[in-house]
């Protein structure tokens, strides 16, 4: 009897270990099972907060000073571009002023919008926008903007044409800048932008002014 018994519970014994190898096996194929789906969670679950930045683009440094520099450089030339409809006497120079308002008041915003979602500093208009640019960003002095405000008709006209072609040549150059050294999509597209249409309203105001 205990001859029988002691087969019988080897067997017993080796099924249920069998059992056990079995069952462990299983968990281990459904803990790998977890691990990967949970791995591809994890890989997929930040392109949801990551497909924001990669669909906008990664930034750099260049896009920044682009932003900060371009915000009060708009500013200025829609200052200017302001003082157009009751000191202008030539119907293209309002025409001309009209057209720099439109396209760079909804860019100040823009970029003013980048700068907070990338947590950098928003110029605040000001003072500043006359002096906080070197040599060679075009952007008046506030004494030029004093002398523009007092100026009507043929005066006006040509000292707008002439500070204005000054200012885009400087905008010109901060966008192709931009376009070499940024990295931001949008922010090289506007850069992109800002040189076709600058070039070709400085190419216009030469040949009002019969410099073209």
């Amino acid at each position: 009897m205990s001859k029988n018994r002691s087969p019988i519970r080897r067997t017993a014994a080796v099924a249920a270990a069998a059992t056990a190898s079995f069952l462990l096996a299983a968990c281990g194929a459904a803990d790998d099972g977890a691990t990967a789906g949970h791995g591809g969670h994890v890989a997929a679950s930040p392109s949801p907060s990551a497909s924001a930045p990669a669909a906008q683009g990664q930034h750099n440094a260049a896009d920044v000073a682009f932003a900060q520099g371009m915000i009060p450089h708009h500013r200025q030339a829609v200052e200017m571009a302001d003082l157009a409809p009751s000191r202008a006497e030539s119907a293209e120079v309002k025409k001309l002023a009209e057209a720099i308002k439109k396209a760079q008041d909804p860019e100040i915003r823009t970029l003013s919008g980048w700068l907070t979602s990338w947590g950098e500093h928003v110029p605040a208009p000001g003072a500043a926008d006359h002096s906080g640019h070197g040599a060679g960003s075009g952007m008046m002095t506030a004494e030029e903007m004093q002398k523009l405000g007092k100026a009507s008709g043929k005066a006006f006209d040509t000292a707008f044409m002439e500070l204005m072609i000054k200012h885009h040549e400087g905008a010109v150059a901060m966008a192709a800048t931009e376009r070499a050294e940024g990295a931001f999509p949008a922010a090289k597209t506007m850069a992109e932008a800002i040189i076709s249409s600058q070039s070709a309203e400085i190419a216009t105001m030469n040949g009002l002014l019969g410099k073209g």
